[in-house]
């Protein structure tokens, strides 16, 4: 990120479960905001619930865990993660905590897949719990 060549940067999951036609939404966004956010309006998962009672309502999102985002580039070398697999959630908690200002948009999320590919629903659910300790160590 830190290389980019545009001012504009877009992450999005490389398996397309969040839509990519919201892209040219959050880059235009960025006029106004630092960070476009796109949350899914329904969580699957009680771990990514959790993560939205609790983080997500500190940071002011639905979906912490969601990488279709939109940065301005200038704010990438403030925001930097420690922790490797929290990445995307603590580009946007840093941003918070930096009081940068961020969008939030919701979108209808496609159907699951059968086989999600982070494990079965137990392994899913205690990763992306460990993680969101991991980012209350950030805040606290």
């Amino acid at each position: 990120m830190l290389q980019a060549t545009y001012n504009r940067i877009v992450t999005i999951d490389a398996d397309l479960e969040n839509p990519p036609k919201l892209i040219p939404k959050l880059a235009e966004l960025l006029k106004e905001y630092h960070l476009v956010h796109a949350s899914r309006n329904k969580l699957p998962r009680i771990s990514e619930k959790i993560a939205a009672a609790t983080i997500g309502k500190i940071i002011g999102v639905k979906d912490v865990y969601s990488n279709l985002r939109a940065y301005r580039k200038e704010i990438i070398p403030h925001i930097k993660p420690v922790s490797g697999e929290t990445f995307g959630a603590e580009l946007l908690l840093n941003a918070w905590l930096k009081n940068y200002k961020i969008k939030e948009i919701t979108y209808n999320p496609p159907p699951r897949r059968t086989k999600p590919r982070i494990g079965g629903t137990t392994k899913a659910n205690i990763k992306i719990l460990t993680a969101t300790l991991r980012l209350y160590k950030i805040i606290f």
